[in-house]
This record gives structure tokens, C-alpha cells and sequence, in this order.
């Protein structure tokens, strides 16, 4: 399997784009790429199962490597484990998802999707990335399109969303690169050079002084990415702004780049430090969790109450890299996917309500069940999954990561699976009120009658990852099989010194 196809078939994409005239051949040029990514995806799935049972238990399969630099030591290394398949498994279905559900996008729409499936080149080449500076760069890639996809396409305050959302994350960005730096100029191989290289940096021992300076600047950095609090306040506004699809990949891809960072870079390159800022991370985590519940019931926009929804959620996600258990990072990793395709469905779903009805205020919306059946359905199956309940992805994901926090012996774990766990209570008054308010119950408008339900490529749509939230929920044991041993690699370099089962 060659890795570097999942950055060609997008770029062969673009430069097709770019010859396109009229909005037919942007729509089916965009709609065969992203196909074509989808298909690529589960290729590169099945020739990983494949190695796997094959017997080959190297870290990471594929891999390619070639110097792209040589004064700097940068190298084009790329390569897979189960975490990343599953991360790029994630990339593209909501890629996918994110072109039908912009079928009807006729404003500047070659400029549009062209910068929707660049985000796809950012986060495959992130995912796939072994060489440090290589994953910084995939990482940048990624933010000016935002920029101009929200400033541009967005609605409300979209300039200042767009302004904010990039400041912020290129100020994590700044972050990040510290953290590398530090790393870069700390180590030593063999022939006396520093290096990038992950899987090298993973042989070394990073001396604990300079992982104590260095591991924040990481972390934090990632973590802006990921709405780690309190350097989180761009999600409400960045997704609220946002057109459909970048909401999607918003909260759906981006946000996991920061959760994937945290833990393949920050916490797995520098364990010892891991263990000493836990306890700072599982309380920001706790926080980030029942802040973000809290508020989401406090709003009455639905963008808004995805998006603070999300806050609480990818709470959860650094829950699971704080505990350090091979349980609660598995659980963390899982949680990064069903929340990916949670919230895009969500999203999705938002923004068919919204083309149809004009509004977002849970006030003007009831009855919808009775005038869009399919979309109303949709958008309670994606509530209940936030809710977590059992049968879908949410339940799945948030269980494992409350196991594992329960592994930890000491009494501050326990209760920071306990102020977890309070969240549940919160959710799901804000679900059940949202769903009760928005799809349940009389019309709110007699307009509402002339509204037609979901078109062929928005039920495809959201088809597709109603199906991939199902079969992690009704089937979990795939995923698990594919990112436990991973999951177990890293606790090795982790769980130096430590006492977990």
C-alpha cells in the first residue's frame, strides 16, 4: 500500500478543479475525489488487517521515507499504525459527507470546494506523518483555508470569527513549534545529529528537565486545537460562523488534530513529563467537560449548542490522555472518532434545518418531525448519540474512557471520573430539551408546511455516517482491535515507573 496515494488522489483533486467550468463538472470532480478517498481509505484498512494477521508487528506498516531536507534533517517519513488508519478511516467519511451536504453551494463554488478538500490534504498528511516538521507542516496547511471558508461562505459575525478562529490557532501553532524545536535540539543520534524523527525520538530519553519545559508548550499547543480550556473560546464562534461543511471539518477533523498531537507527540515523545502534568490536564479536562455541558444548556441557537456541546466532549478526549491507562487512551481515541462523526452528522443536519426553515433559534423551530421526517430523524439519532446512549458510538467511546479512569487507583482519579460522569446528567437535559423544542411537538409556522425533507445527496450524506456511528456502537470490538495494541504501545513508553494494570 502506498501511503503517499492518500495525498496524490486529493491533489490530482485540486488540479482538476482547477480546469473545471461551470458548477456540474466542480460538483462531479469534487464528488469522484473524495469517492475515490473514501474507497482509498478502507484499501488501506483491509492491506492493514491484512499485514496484521500476516504476523508483522512493526510499529508502523508503509512506511515511506525520504529526505526532503538534508541541512535540517527533515524528512518525508510517513507511515500508519491502527490510530492513524482510524483517524484517516474518520478523514474521510467526513470529507465525503462534507462535499454532498455543499451539493448546492453556488456562490464562488470551484473556489469552495477547492478549499474544502485542501483541509482533507492537511489532515491525511498529519495523520501520516512520522517526521516531526513534516506533521507541523500538514497542521498549518490546514488554517488559512478555514480562515477564508468562514470569512468568506460563513454567516453572522463571520469576519470576526474567521479572524479569531485564525489567531487562535496560529497561536497554538506558535506553541507547537517550540515544543518540536525543544525536542529537535535535545536529541542525539547516533552519527551526533539532531532529528525529527518520531520513531527515533521514541528510542531516546529526553532528559526530564527539558521535558518539563517542552511538554506544555506541546500540549497546550495541540490542545488549542483540540478546545482544551480555557483556550477554547473559538469553537462557539468559529462553528457558529462557519458554512455547513467547514463546521463539519471544524469539529469533526480539526479538532481531532489537536486530540491526535497531543497524544502521538506531546504525551508519547515525552512520558515523563506526561506523568507529572496529569493532574493538570485531568482537571482542565474535568473543567472543559462540565463548562462546556453547562453552557450548551444555556444556549437557544442550535450551531451554538453543537458547538459548546463539542467543548464537553473533546473534554473527554483529553480525560482519556490524562489518566494514562491503555484503557482511557483507547477510550480517548475512540471518543475522537465517534465525536468526529457525531458532531459532523450534527452539523449536517443543523445546516438542512437552517436552509430550510431560515432559523436556528430552538424558539421558531417545533414540529419538524411532521415536515422533514428523514432529517428529524437524523437529527435525533445524532442527539441521542451525544446523550450516549447505548447502541451508538457516544455510549461506546465515553464507557471506555471511564474504565479506564477507574483503573487508576488513587482518590483524585476517582473523583475526576465521578465530575465525568456528572456531565452525563447535564447532556442529557440539554438533548432531550433541544429534541423536545426543535423536532417534537406542534408547527411553529405554517410556512414550515411548504418545506421539502432531504434530496438524494443529503441523504447520502448523512446516511453514510449514521451507518459509522451504528457499527462502533452495535460492534465496537473492530475499532478496539485495531487501536489496542497501538494503544498498548504507547502506555510502554508512558507508563515508565507507574503501577497500572
Amino acid at each position: 500500500m502506498n501511503l503517499s496515494l492518500l495525498l496524490l488522489v486529493p491533489l490530482i483533486t485540486l488540479t482538476a478543479l482547477l480546469f473545471c467550468k461551470g458548477l456540474k463538472q466542480v460538483r462531479s470532480i469534487s464528488l469522484f475525489g473524495s469517492a475515490v478517498q473514501f474507497v482509498l481509505s478502507f484499501v488501506l484498512l483491509y492491506w492493514y488487517w491484512k499485514e496484521r494477521a500476516s504476523g508483522n508487528n512493526a510499529a508502523f506498516l508503509f512506511e515511506e521515507n525520504y529526505v526532503w531536507y538534508a541541512p535540517l534533517h527533515i524528512n518525508y517519513h510517513i507511515g500508519v499504525d491502527g490510530i492513524s488508519v482510524a483517524m484517516i478511516l474518520l478523514t474521510s467519511f467526513v470529507v465525503l459527507a462534507g462535499v454532498l451536504v455543499s451539493w448546492k453551494v453556488e456562490t464562488l463554488s470551484k473556489e469552495f470546494f477547492f478549499l474544502l478538500l485542501f483541509l482533507g490534504v492537511g489532515a491525511y498528511g498529519f495523520f501520516i506523518s512520522l517526521d516531526l516538521f513534516t506533521l507541523f507542516f500538514f497542521l498549518e496547511l490546514s488554517v488559512i483555508p478555514k480562515y477564508l471558508l468562514i470569512g468568506i461562505w460563513g454567516s453572522g459575525k463571520k469576519e470576526y470569527s474567521a479572524m479569531k478562529l485564525a489567531l487562535m490557532l496560529m497561536g497554538g501553532s506558535g506553541f507547537v513549534f517550540i515544543g518540536l524545536a525543544g525536542l529537535f535540539f535535545n536529541t542525539n543520534t547516533v552519527d551526533g545529529t539532531h532529528t525529527f524523527d518520531i520513531l527515533q525520538i521514541a528510542q531516546m530519553h529526553i532528559p526530564l528537565e527539558v521535558q518539563q519545559i517542552f511538554f506544555p508548550f506541546a500540549f497546550v499547543g495541540f490542545g488549542v486545537f483540540g478546545a482544551l480550556f480555557p483556550f477554547h473560546t473559538w469553537v462557539p464562534d468559529g462553528h457558529s460562523s462557519a458554512p455547513t461543511a467547514a463546521s463539519m471539518f471544524l469539529a469533526g477533523i480539526s479538532m481531532k488534530l489537536g486530540g491526535y498531537g497531543c497524544l502521538r507527540v506531546a504525551t508519547f515523545l515525552m512520558p515523563d513529563a506526561a506523568q507529572q502534568y496529569s493532574w493538570i490536564i485531568i482537571i482542565l479536562s474535568c473543567i472543559a467537560i462540565l463548562y462546556g455541558a453547562f453552557a450548551t444548556m444555556m444556549q437557544t441557537d442550535l450551531k451554538y449548542i453543537n458547538a459548546y456541546s463539542s467543548v464537553s466532549h473533546c473534554g473527554f478526549v483529553l480525560l482519556g490522555i490524562g489518566i494514562l491507562t491503555k484503557t482511557a487512551i483507547a477510550g480517548a481515541v475512540m471518543q475522537m472518532v465517534s465525536h468526529g462523526l457525531m458532531t459532523a452528522l450534527f452539523f449536517a443536519a443543523i445546516g438542512m434545518i437552517y436552509d430550510r426553515t431560515h432559523t436556528r433559534q430552538m424558539a421558531q423551530l417545533g414540529g419538524l418531525l411532521k415536515v422533514m421526517p428523514f432529517i428529524s430523524t437524523v437529527f435525533v439519532i445524532v442527539a441521542l448519540c451525544s446523550l450516549g446512549l447505548p447502541g451508538l458510538s457516544g455510549f461506546v467511546a465515553e464507557v471506555t474512557i471511564f474504565m479506564g479512569s477507574w483503573e487508576r487507583a488513587d482518590a483524585f482519579y476517582k473523583v475526576a471520573t465521578i465530575v465525568a460522569c456528572a456531565s452525563i446528567v447535564v447532556t442529557a437535559v440539554y438533548i432531550l430539551r433541544v429534541v423536545g423544542k426543535a423536532i417534537m411537538g406542534p408547527l411553529a409556522s405554517k410556512e414550515f408546511n411548504l418545506i421539502k425533507d432531504a434530496g438524494w445527496h443529503e441523504k447520502l450524506a448523512t446516511g453514510l455516517l449514521v451507518v459509522a456511528i451504528v457499527a462502533i456502537g452495535v460492534a465496537p470490538f473492530w475499532l478496539n482491535n485495531l487501536i489496542g495494541p497501538d494503544a498498548d504501545l504507547i502506555m510502554k513508553n508512558i507508563s515508565n515507573g507507574m503501577v497500572i494494570k
